[in-house]
């Protein structure tokens, strides 16, 4: 699903923004993640205690950030938006980055913007998925 790019600059980063709908509206927080070839796991201590995970147990719609602003002097940001839909998933046997347990949001892209990474900072690119 990635092009390679992607999966390079994904590997590289640490740190992304989970997007979640809450009944007060969106949230968006900080979060540890992993790129799989078909998903993007976000894991976390306690994570089924957190806000974001009760959000995707009640509206699935998320978008997820990963963004820099490039490496070297000039100013060049870079980045992947991955809009779609998450699921809760306990047990997942596979810790993503960010620590604790074995608990997951797992989400499954539907569209993916990126900027800086195969074309100019200023110009993203879209994609269906």
């Amino acid at each position: 699903m990635w092009t390679d790019a992607e999966e390079r600059f994904l590997s590289t980063q640490q740190l992304g923004r989970l997007a979640t709908i809450g009944s007060s509206g969106p949230q968006i927080r900080p979060v540890g993640f992993r790129a799989t070839s078909e998903t993007i796991d976000i894991g976390g201590s306690n994570l089924s205690k957190t806000q974001k995970w009760r959000n995707v147990e009640s509206d699935s719609r998320v978008a997820f950030v990963v963004d820099d602003t490039g490496g070297g002097p000039q100013f060049a940001p870079r980045g992947v938006e991955v809009r779609g839909h998450a699921e809760t998933v306990r047990d997942a046997g596979n810790n993503a980055d960010g620590g604790g347990g074995d608990e997951v949001i797992r989400i499954r892209p539907s569209k993916i913007i990126t900027w800086g990474i195969e074309s100019s900072s200023f110009h993203p690119i879209s994609r269906s998925v």
